[in-house]
């Protein structure tokens, strides 16, 4: 029996994890931490676990590893303080919204001899998997450029908050492409522009509902990116991940979340997408559960999420020199 906590329910990916957690056979969802009292005791109740409101008697728990979903800002002290108790560790994306903080979340746990994965669980969505199998078997030739979004609901809150998200949707929806890319291409990114906005929520929020990022990956290709919170509350899901790749040999397009039926909901009075098939989640869990038993790196590894951060990171140089950046 693998034992795994979970540190904070800020983040509502903790919610699906933790489902997964409980779903998984040998997997046992021992406890709960947050620094929302209620919150944790919710989540706590919601997932049939204990909760503890003290971090150090915590981490002293019989627990393998632990999954964490705090404000990007304090995941740097959370890895910090379970690769000390010993932890395997999944954190939620980006690993930081800074770069030093996330080299040295990568440091600590190398130090304490303890795996680090950043949660990316697009890369366990079969569409994905698909197109990165045909792209490497050179289906579609030299891949001249990519053509990318990340658009979802204003999730508000502390996302909106730049002081404990480090940024807006530029940062919160960069990430997931950046590191797809990466996956598929096996390829740095070395150059981005980005120019970002608030748009749709000048009264509401702060920060940018809107980055939009020209990229340059190694070798010249070219990537364009789209990340919003432009999805208004009546949209039928959370929003999108889409990809177009332009090749020598042809075009490949995908809709990373195309699994869905379309549902005409009297209780949300409103259309609704209903997912239907892989779990990405799923498989982003199971693969740090492997890992844990195997006592090695999770797929997306803490070092992939140090390379999304540089690349988010260098967008927020470029929106305030505007012009490219180099990474």
């Amino acid at each position: 029996m693998v034992n795994i906590g979970i540190m904070s329910f800020a983040h509502m990916h903790a919610y699906s994890y933790a489902a997964c957690f409980n779903a998984l056979p040998g997997v046992k969802l021992a406890g709960i931490w947050d620094d929302d009292k209620k919150r944790g005791q919710a989540a706590a109740k919601q997932f049939n676990t204990t909760y503890t409101g003290n971090l150090t008697q915590f981490l002293s728990g019989k627990m393998e590893g632990v999954c964490i979903c705090s404000e990007n800002v304090k995941h740097r002290s959370m890895v910090e303080e379970a690769a000390a108790a010993g932890k395997w560790i999944l954190c939620e994306k980006p690993l930081s919204p800074s770069l030093e903080d996330a080299k040295a979340m990568v440091k600590a746990c190398k130090q304490a001899k303890v795996g680090l994965g950043a949660a990316f669980p697009c890369r366990f969505a079969p569409t994905l998997m698909a197109v990165r199998d045909r792209i490497r078997a050179g289906e579609f030739g030299e891949i001249y450029a990519a053509s990318c979004t990340n658009h979802g609901q204003s999730p508000g809150g502390w996302f909106a908050d730049d002081v404990l998200a480090g940024g807006g949707a530029t940062m919160d929806h960069t990430v997931h492409v950046v590191d797809l890319m990466r996956w598929i291409f096996d390829r740095e990114f070395t150059k981005v522009h980005c120019e970002s906005g608030n748009q749709l929520h000048k009264k509401t929020l702060k920060t940018d509902d809107l980055g939009s990022l020209n990229l340059e990956m190694e070798g010249g290709m070219q990537v364009s990116h789209l990340a919003s919170w432009s999805r208004p509350k009546s949209y039928p899901t959370w929003g999108d991940v889409t990809m177009e790749f332009i090749g020598s040999k042809g075009v490949l397009y995908v809709d990373a979340f195309g699994q869905k039926v379309n549902v005409y909901s009297d209780r949300a009075a409103r259309s609704e997408w209903a997912s239907y098939g892989d779990n990405p989640d799923l498989g982003l869990v199971h693969d740090f559960i492997e890992s844990i038993r195997e006592r090695r790196s999770p797929c997306a590894s803490g070092e992939d999420g140090v390379a999304a951060t540089a690349v988010t990171v260098a967008a927020y140089k470029s929106i305030k020199a505007g012009k490219a950046v180099r990474i």
